[in-house]
């Protein structure tokens, strides 16, 4: 509440309007329109604003027609262009329902309950369904980490999902016959984000979260690390979650079991 409080038309940047709310909007305005530079600012002012709001000029100013605006979760107030320009307009944050709602500058202000929540309402085919740019858009925000298992086994009692919700995770469970894929999402903390991501070079990351890079460095797969153990010694519960990896580690392992199967050919 102390950061919304602080933060004037001039401190908004595309990021951190997504923490302020449509009434925000209408005092920071008021207040700016008294500076001497208010002129000057007036366009950045209100393209900062139409990134995060829909805003529409209420022409037509009746009692019947700001009722129509205000059943459609429009915040209506006056908002004064100069001396003589006093115009009415209508306010409403933009909602966050679809996948391609998602940007790097609001996927750090919503929860990871609403990200399962959008997650849930706009895909069934589980996490490599969604596009790349999407991808690493929410990992930008999220430590994500997916597993698929048997259904009658993912709730195994002590194992991965529920060392996972106990350690804060939200999950989504996508059921693929048999077998059913559980996304795991856990907000990253904020002290983690000032030193990778900024307004101005946010599109530059590469959206892979820290998990993927320690796994990555950590999980160099050859063809000689696997065992030479008997398959009377296999253990189906520790190949599905002991040596669960994320998603895209598999498709490494996935890439290195083909090259060598390409060797194997020759």
């Amino acid at each position: 509440m102390k950061q919304q409080k602080a933060l004037t038309l001039k401190t908004l940047t595309k990021s951190n309007v997504w923490e302020v709310e449509e009434n925000d909007i209408f005092r920071m305005w008021e207040t700016a329109e008294k500076e001497s530079d208010f002129k000057d600012n007036r366009n950045h002012y209100m393209d900062v604003i139409r990134s995060a709001f829909e805003i529409e000029e209420i022409k037509i100013d009746k009692p019947e027609v700001i009722k129509k605006y205000e059943a459609r979760d429009f915040k209506v107030g006056n908002i004064h262009f100069d001396d003589n320009d006093n115009k009415k307009w209508g306010i409403k944050k933009r909602a966050i329902n679809r996948i391609t709602d998602l940007t790097y500058e609001n996927i750090h202000h919503i929860s990871a309950a609403k990200l399962i929540e959008v997650l849930d309402c706009n895909f069934g085919g589980g996490w490599d369904s969604l596009s790349q740019s999407v991808q690493d858009i929410i990992e930008s925000g999220f430590d994500i980490s997916t597993t698929t298992l048997p259904k009658d086994r993912l709730h195994k009692p002590g194992g991965m999902y529920d060392k996972k919700v106990n350690d804060g995770y939200e999950v989504l469970e996508i059921t693929k016959g048999l077998w059913v894929e559980a996304i795991f999402a856990k907000a990253k903390p904020k002290v983690e984000n000032h030193h990778k991501h900024d307004d101005d070079n946010d599109s530059m990351n590469n959206g892979f979260g820290d998990n993927y890079d320690e796994d990555f460095e950590d999980e160099n797969p050859s063809e000689n690390s696997y065992d030479d153990d008997d398959d009377d010694d296999f253990d189906e519960d520790k190949l599905t979650e002991e040596s669960y990896r994320t998603t895209f580690e598999t498709e490494e392992d996935l890439n290195l079991e083909a090259e060598d199967v390409a060797d194997d050919d020759y």
